[in-house]
């Protein structure tokens, strides 16, 4: 018998809450950019999921996930 795999458990959605889709922001294009300044974009970006889940937003992506995926975008 083949077992089944289990469908990955999407987000709980609570009542009034905003799921984002993983990917966001994304940041390819800041690559451009001096690396001061993509420093300062992570640090924004990082502020800005904070701000957003402290005001109720859920996250498809892990925050672990998010840095990291941030991190190789800018090219850090």
């Amino acid at each position: 018998m083949t077992p089944t795999p289990k469908p990955v458990q999407a987000p709980q959605q609570r009542a009034g809450a905003l799921i984002m889709p993983s990917g966001w922001p994304c940041c390819d294009l800041f690559k451009l950019f001096p690396e001061e300044a993509r420093w300062q974009f992570y640090e924004w970006v990082k502020q800005q999921r904070a701000f957003l889940e402290k005001h109720g937003w859920i996250f498809e992506e892990a925050y672990d996930q998010y840095v990291r995926r941030v991190t190789e975008e800018l090219d850090l």
